[in-house]
């Protein structure tokens, strides 16, 4: 599987498998693909879909997005997207090395079956091994079996303990047109919204999006600025760039831990939910909140030939101008405390498939 600059060609063995799919299941070949891109708005059906994950549980995450897909698609979604990492969710937690799966293994294969069998498109994030590493790789899969890929740029706190960041520029080519993608805190990244802007026609997302712990007080005002960073982040993206978002979350409790330093001490919390289908002018046309967990949502999208952004992008680096300078300072102290997990634990398990003993870098 090559990355998103070097399309996987379909080959013969795909095309017959997809036709006769398409005949199988009365699907007209054409479905989902047959769009122009140069002279006319392009109306889609899309759909994002909300998980329940069982952190670090692979056979059951899988289970649930094959079902949200399929339910998608009989409501005619023609586009589909999962959350990130929507094979495990994250936490800092010893399952997470099991869920790590070959970038064309059996994350990349559901995908591409299930968008084959009925003609819809499927994208979608995972922790995927390429090349002996680990990126958290996002696949847009389309019926006539061309794979493309995004690897998100950075890590998100103890994210990076299980995968290093990419360096694309998360722009995939489609017979839409040049499809944008971000996930999670790309989405909060001005640097995200000036390597996407005037280059892409719609913006497919996925997060894994936390919250503060629940032994912290259930007032504490973090908690709503928390929400509100999430709620805003796909609107924004839609204004800034004057194209679609489609931003697939997952909601429900989690049971992890603090850190690797401090790998005993419970870190049990949510996911916020907040799935949306947001339109070229920032207006929500669909939502799903945390507390009604599981399922999809459905809504019809116009591409604009020529997108007309409402919002400027700040010049700052973070985009919210709530978010705490603590967590700003902690997702810089993460990068190098969690690569040097990454390094010692997940890179070697990856080679031998052993987890070893870590040792904290302060402490070797």
């Amino acid at each position: 599987m090559k990355r998103q600059s070097n399309t996987l060609a379909i080959d013969r063995r795909h095309f017959v498998a997809w036709l006769l799919a398409c005949l199988t299941t009365g699907v007209s070949p054409g479905k989902g693909m047959a769009y122009s891109t140069t002279d006319e708005n392009n109306t889609i059906k899309v759909a994002a879909l909300q998980m329940t994950p069982r952190l670090g549980d692979f056979s059951a995450n899988m289970e649930q997005a094959e079902q949200l897909i399929r339910q998608a698609q009989r409501q005619g979604a023609q586009w589909i997207v999962l959350p990130e990492m929507f094979t495990s969710a994250v936490a800092f937690h010893p399952d997470m090395l099991g869920v790590i799966r070959p970038i064309e293994g059996a994350p990349a294969q559901m995908m591409l079956r299930l968008a084959q069998q009925s003609g819809s498109t499927i994208g979608g994030s995972f922790l995927a091994s390429v090349d002996g590493e680990v990126r958290n790789s996002f696949l847009l899969v389309s019926p006539n079996g061309d794979i493309q890929r995004h690897d998100k740029d950075q890590p998100t706190y103890w994210e990076n303990c299980y995968y290093q960041g990419g360096a694309d520029e998360g722009v995939l080519t489609n017979p839409l047109g040049q499809i944008g993608v971000a996930l999670c805190w790309e989405l909060i990244r001005s640097r995200t919204m000036r390597r996407l802007k005037d280059r892409v026609r719609l913006v497919l997302s996925g997060s894994c999006w936390w919250t503060l712990s629940d032994d912290v007080d259930i007032a504490n005002p973090l908690r709503l600025i928390n929400l509100s960073m999430l709620q805003d982040a796909p609107v924004h993206c839609a204004r800034m760039l004057g194209v679609p978002v489609v931003h697939a979350a997952h909601a429900g409790s989690f049971k992890g831990f603090f850190s690797p330093d401090l790998p005993d001490i419970p870190y049990d919390s949510s996911y916020m939910g907040e799935s949306m289908i947001v339109d070229a002018t920032g207006a929500v046309l669909a939502r799903r909140s945390a507390e009604e967990g599981a399922g999809t949502l459905v809504a019809e999208i116009t591409l604009p030939l020529e997108p007309k952004p409402s919002l400027v992008i700040p010049q700052r680096f973070w985009m919210p101008d709530t978010m705490p300078v603590p967590w700003k300072t902690a997702w810089v102290r993460w990068l190098k405390s969690g690569s040097h997990y990454y390094k010692r634990v997940t890179r070697d398990y990856l080679a031998t498939g052993k987890t070893n003993d870590y040792t904290p870098e302060y402490m070797e």
